[in-house]
């Protein structure tokens, strides 16, 4: 006789039939939705005006929605189904949270303009989450691209766009005309996400340390995190303007190796 609810299958109709699920294949699920979770619940808080709890809680939310994946990997317990909500997820964290959350703040000082910009924001990372989703399945693409995002990545951008309310907790008044520029910002951010703009991310040749350089970088980490502890919101504000300086930098890596490997290209074809 069958359950009031249907069987869970991580993989779909196309995978392995099990009859009974390991808990590790439902871990990482269990951290998507706490995230979901933790996302809805900033956007809440921050119609409740309770803005600093909002936006850690959906920088919470970001992190979890971070981790997931590669805890799945970790645990082994990746599915399809584990993909398709993760994709959801990222939605609501790196989309709608961070847009409502800077409306309920300061975008709504600027009537139907901050509600369009919030708009434009989060189908942007809709828009953006999709052309990753379809690019991971590019087979056509050169190995060494795989460096690079095309365009500024989801999680990035969550926490780009929520400058204005980093440099409103730092002293800068949230007034009509701060409301007007965080508009045009939210615009900006936007548009980077869906650009062709390419951003370093390290995937493919980030992912060993060389020895002499391990136990400074866990120095500069625990750093990083004492900073962000005392200093919050001066160290993401720094963080946020930091990201967007290295975005010119990344465009000028992606142009000298792309023109390398045109010579290279030659060459080869010459020989």
């Amino acid at each position: 006789m069958n359950g009031p609810f249907p069987p869970f299958e991580p993989h779909g109709g196309g995978g392995p039939r099990i009859r009974e699920i390991p808990l590790r294949l439902m871990v990482p699920n269990f951290v998507t939705i706490l995230a979901i979770c933790a996302g809805l619940s900033g956007i809440r808080l921050a119609f409740e005006h309770q803005i600093e709890t909002a936006v850690i809680m959906v920088l919470f939310a970001a992190f979890l929605d971070a981790i997931d994946g590669r805890l799945a990997r970790m645990l082994k317990a990746t599915s399809k189904f584990g993909a398709e909500m993760d994709s959801l997820a990222d939605i609501v964290n790196f989309g709608a949270a961070p847009a409502m959350v800077l409306y309920a703040y300061l975008l709504d000082r600027a009537g139907a303009i901050g509600w369009i910009a919030a708009l434009l924001f989060a189908i942007a990372c809709a828009l953006r989450l999709a052309r990753f989703n379809v690019m991971l399945n590019d087979d056509s693409r050169p190995a060494w691209q795989g460096d690079y995002f095309v365009g500024v990545p989801a999680p990035a951008g969550a926490g780009l766009v929520m400058l204005p309310i980093y440099l409103g907790f730092l002293g800068l008044a949230p007034n009509r005309m701060v409301a007007f520029g965080a508009c045009v910002y939210t615009v900006v951010i936007a548009f980077l996400m869906v650009s062709r703009l390419p951003v370093y991310s390290g995937k493919v040749s980030g992912n060993r340390v060389r020895r002499e350089l391990a136990v400074p970088l866990m120095l500069a980490l625990v750093f990083y995190t004492l900073l962000l502890a005392s200093y919050t919101w001066l160290t993401l504000a720094v963080s946020a303007v930091a990201y967007l300086i290295f975005l010119g930098f990344s465009v000028r890596a992606y142009s000298r190796r792309a023109a390398r490997e045109e010579a290279a290209a030659k060459v080869a074809e010459e020989g």
